[in-house]
C-alpha cells in the first residue's frame, strides 16, 4: 500500500513540476511580447514607429538673446512653420518661447520648466556652448530630447547621450563665402575698394562673441580665403562687439577716430554688426556710393542685412539659413517624439547634426534670394 502511495505523490510532484516549468515558459513569453511592443513604439528620427502617435507635440525653445535679429527671424519661421504643419500632421502643436536674456544659469532654470511642464522636447540655443554640461544631465535623467541649435555646442557634450542634436551650418564655409564677396568685387574694379592705391587692402573687423566657435572660425576662415586667393591685407584693428549692433557702432566709431579714410573694408561676423557699422559711416555724413564708402560686409542674411544690400550700403551678406534651420528643427522634433522616418527634405548626418549650406548674397542675385524667403 506504502509503494503505491509513494508511486502516486511522486508522479503528483513530477506533474507539478512541468506545471510549474510551463509557466515558467510563458512568462516568458510574455514579457518578450511586451518588450516587442515597447520597441515598435520607439524611436523615431532613424525609421522607428509609434503604433499610436501622440495627440499634440509640447516643444520648450529657449534662446540665448530674443533681441538677436537672426535668431527672432529663426524662431518667427518656427511659429510660422508649425502652424502649417499642424493640419498636415493632425495634431496640435504646443511652442513656449523662453528668452535666456545672455544668462546661462537662467536657460537652466528654463530647462527645468520644460521638463517640470511635461514638455516632449526641448530647442536650445545655448547662451555658452562650451557650458551645456546641466542641460545635458537634467535631459537625460529625465529622459526629454534636446536639439540645440544655431549655436554650436562643444562635440564632446553631444556625444554624452544618444537623445542630442544639434541644427545649424558650418561657421567655416559662412567665413569663406564673405570673403569671396570680396575677391569677387576686387577682380572686378580693385582701385574701387584699394582707395589709396598700395595694392593691399587694410581692414577692421568686427567680432562676435570672445571665445564663441563661430566668431573666432568666420573670423580666420574669411581672411584665409582673401589671401588664398592672391590678395594681400593689413589688419588695422579689431575689437568684440557682441553680434550687437549699438555695441558695433561704438566700434567703429573709435576705427574711425583712429584710422579715418584709411579703412577700405569692414568685415563683420554678422549683420547686425555690419550695420552698426553702416549706422557709424552715415553719421559721419558719408555717402553709401561715394568713393569714399568702404566695402562693408556682414554675415547672416537677414531681412535688414538684405534691406542693406540693396540699397548698396553693404557690398554683400552670406545667407544663414534661418528658414531651412526652423523647418529641420521642427521636423526632427516631430520624428523623435511620433517615432517617424526623418523627412527627406532633411539628413541627420552621424545620427546628430542637420547642417544647412550658406549662400552668397550681393545686389546681383538679391531678387533670387528674397523669393526664395518669401515661398
Amino acid at each position: 500500500m506504502n509503494q503505491k502511495m509513494n508511486g502516486f505523490c511522486s508522479q503528483v510532484f513530477r506533474q507539478v513540476r512541468e506545471m510549474r516549468e510551463f509557466c515558467k515558459k510563458i512568462q516568458g513569453l510574455i514579457a518578450v511580447g511586451t518588450v516587442g511592443v515597447l520597441l515598435l513604439s520607439g524611436c523615431g528620427a532613424d525609421g522607428g514607429f509609434r503604433e499610436e502617435k501622440p495627440e499634440s507635440l509640447k516643444i520648450g525653445i529657449s534662446v540665448y538673446d530674443q533681441y538677436d535679429t537672426f535668431v527672432s527671424e529663426l524662431v518667427s519661421y518656427v511659429q510660422s512653420y508649425a502652424k502649417e504643419k499642424e493640419k498636415e500632421w493632425g495634431v496640435s502643436i504646443v511652442l513656449e518661447i523662453q528668452n535666456a536674456n545672455g544668462s546661462q544659469m537662467l536657460q537652466n532654470d528654463q530647462m527645468d520648466k520644460f521638463i517640470d511642464d511635461g514638455f516632449d522636447i526641448a530647442c536650445i540655443n545655448l547662451v555658452d556652448r562650451t557650458d551645456a554640461s546641466s542641460i545635458v544631465e537634467k535631459a537625460k535623467s529625465s529622459d526629454v530630447p534636446v536639439i540645440f541649435f544655431n549655436r554650436e555646442l562643444v562635440k564632446e557634450d553631444l556625444e554624452r547621450w544618444d537623445k542630442l542634436y544639434y541644427v545649424g551650418a558650418d561657421a567655416f564655409q559662412s567665413g569663406e563665402l564673405q570673403g569671396e564677396i570680396l575677391v569677387e568685387e576686387c577682380k572686378k574694379n580693385f582701385s574701387k575698394i584699394d582707395k589709396n592705391g598700395d595694392g593691399v587692402l587694410q581692414y577692421v573687423m568686427l567680432e562676435g562673441e570672445a571665445g564663441h566657435n563661430d566668431s573666432m572660425v568666420r573670423s580666420m576662415s574669411v581672411i584665409n580665403e582673401i589671401t588664398e586667393r592672391g590678395y594681400l591685407v593689413k589688419k588695422l584693428s579689431d575689437e568684440i562687439a557682441n553680434w550687437n549692433r549699438d555695441q558695433a557702432a561704438n566700434k567703429m566709431k573709435q576705427f574711425m577716430d583712429e584710422y579715418g579714410d584709411e579703412i577700405e573694408v569692414v568685415l563683420a561676423n554678422n549683420d547686425d554688426m555690419a550695420l552698426g557699422a553702416i549706422d557709424t559711416l552715415k553719421a559721419a555724413g558719408m555717402e553709401p556710393k561715394s568713393e569714399e564708402w568702404p566695402a562693408v560686409l556682414g554675415i547672416d542674411g537677414t531681412s535688414v542685412g538684405l534691406e542693406a544690400v540693396e540699397a548698396e550700403e553693404m557690398l554683400g551678406t552670406v545667407l544663414n539659413d534661418a528658414k531651412g534651420q526652423a523647418h529641420g528643427m521642427l521636423e526632427l522634433a516631430y520624428s523623435l517624439v511620433m517615432g517617424t522616418k526623418l523627412s527627406d527634405e532633411f539628413e541627420l548626418l552621424d545620427g546628430k547634426y542637420i547642417r544647412l549650406p550658406y549662400k552668397i548674397i550681393t545686389k546681383d542675385n538679391l531678387g533670387e534670394i528674397q523669393m526664395e524667403l518669401m515661398n
